[in-house]
Order: C-alpha cells, then structure tokens, then sequence
C-alpha cells in the first residue's frame, strides 16, 4: 500500500482558501532530547500533520497560496547516513517531494532566506505565536520587511493565527477520515483489551506496555505507511503471527534489543498491584 496524499492536498486547499493572499508559516514539532544523545520518543504537532502528512522532526511548511509556483514547501533535514544507520530513513528534500507533494523542498538552513522572498508582496503572515524556536525567526522577519516597505513592495503588517482555521477543519471529518479515525478507535480498543488479559499481579508495567504496544504496532503495519517511515526489520521472525495474543509466541535472539535490555522502558518499573 501506498501513502495516500489525497487528503492532505484536499486540506491544504481549503486552508489556502481561508488565509487567501497570505504567507502561513506552519512549524512541525522538535525532538526533545531526554539526556545525553538520547530523546523522548517523537510525536509531529497536529495541525502541521494534518496539512502535511510529513511526520519527521524539525521541519517547517510554508504554504503561500499566491505564488506562481511554490504554493506548498516543505523545509526539512537534509539525508544524513550516519544518522540515519540510527534513526531511520529521512525523506530529505527529494522525498518531500516525491513522497508528500511538495511543489518545492529545501533544508531547514535555507528558511530564514526563503521566507524572505516569499514575504513580498505578502499582506500578512499566519503563525501561532509562542514558538520559542520560531517566534524570533517570525519577528526578524516581520523587522526586514519594513525596510522592504519602504522602497515599494508590499509586506506583511499583521499576524494572524492559524488555530481557528485549522481547528474548524479538523473538527468537520469528511466520510474517509471517519472512517480511519474509527479504525483507530478499534485499533485502541483491542490493544487495551490485551493488555487487561495480559496484566496479572506481579508483572511488571513495562510487560503490559509491550502487550499494548503489540497491537498497535502490528496494526500499523497492515496502514499505507510513508517510505520515509520505513525502519529496518524487526527483531521478530516475518512470519509472526499479527493477532492479538500471538506476540506472546514470537521468539527473541539474545541479541535482540527485547532479549538484551537493551532499549528501557518510558514508564516506572514498578509492578502491577
């Protein structure tokens, strides 16, 4: 199956309806380290998932609806094959293109410099204000501008917020996102069910937490998944079974991180009660 773009360039027209002749600067969320080289595990910022599809860290959308040809860019990280052997595949600038649509891509470097020129002729921006790795970026740029101004050229004079906007789409599902988002209540509702059969006195939180993560993960792989996704195999042998209660039987090499200890658990060790 392949990742499906249909709904996220049907989001993004109509949000480029609302903000009309506007530049919208829509940041996606960061990593957030935990300690050492080691970082929580990533979540994207909503309302730029929900126009992009793009679910890698430190990128940043800007959709500009009056451009002649760069209505929708995508600033990402570059592809990094060292980093990557450890975190996974990066799209990088050809796979924001190639893989979620862009009409144009660029690394995260180049923004201050980009947005420069696609600020002109641009009557105002929309951007949540209260970024603290974007709201210096916002008013710099907002402070050239006026220089801009004065030799003829239309700049933005105001900021907007992107929230109504963004939030009254989300909040009207056409019939396909229903549908997907009760697939995902399903989804939670059979992984929950095999963590309460799994949970017994004296096992460990951690354990029920692989139970739930199971499902979800098996699941998950039965979903159009990005190819900027893809990991490397999984420890487990292909042919696991992917039911609930079936991971009880997948089998572990002792040099898998599961076997080993290698990866830690994100909740207290403590034990069910």
């Amino acid at each position: 199956m392949t990742f499906d773009l249909a709904p996220f360039v049907e989001r993004r027209r109509r949000f480029a309806e609302a903000i009309g002749d506007a530049l919208a600067i829509i940041p996606g969320a960061r990593e957030v380290a935990r300690n050492g080289d080691t970082t929580f595990e990533f979540r994207q910022d909503s309302d730029f998932y929900f126009l992009t599809g793009f679910d890698e860290p430190d990128a940043v959308a800007v959709i500009n609806p009056a451009h002649a040809k760069e209505r929708f860019v995508l600033f990402v990280r570059p592809r990094d094959r060292e980093m990557e052997t450890w975190n996974g595949r990066r799209a990088g600038v050809e796979g924001a293109i190639a893989s979620y649509g862009a009409d144009a891509a660029y690394t995260v470097d180049e923004l201050d410099a980009k947005l420069h020129e696609h600020a002109v002729d641009r009557p105002a921006l929309v951007y949540r204000l209260g970024n603290p790795h974007h709201d210096s970026r916002v008013t710099r740029l907002l402070a050239e501008m006026r220089t801009v101004r004065t030799r003829g050229f239309v700049t933005p004079t105001r900021v907007d917020d992107p929230g109504p906007i963004l939030h009254d789409l989300r909040l009207r599902r056409r019939p396909e996102e229903l549908a997907r988002q009760r697939r995902a209540c399903e989804i939670s509702r059979d992984a929950h069910r095999e963590a309460m059969r799994f949970a017994r006195p004296g096992r460990y939180e951690y354990e029920v937490q692989a139970a739930l993560e199971f499902v979800f993960r098996a699941a998950r792989r039965a979903m159009p998944i990005p190819r900027s996704w893809r990991r490397a195999p999984t420890p487990a042998s292909s042919t696991t079974p992917r039911t609930p209660g079936a991971w009880r039987t997948a089998t572990f090499s002792s040099s898998t991180p599961a076997a080993s200890g290698a990866t830690r658990p994100r909740t207290s060790p403590g034990r069910v009660r």
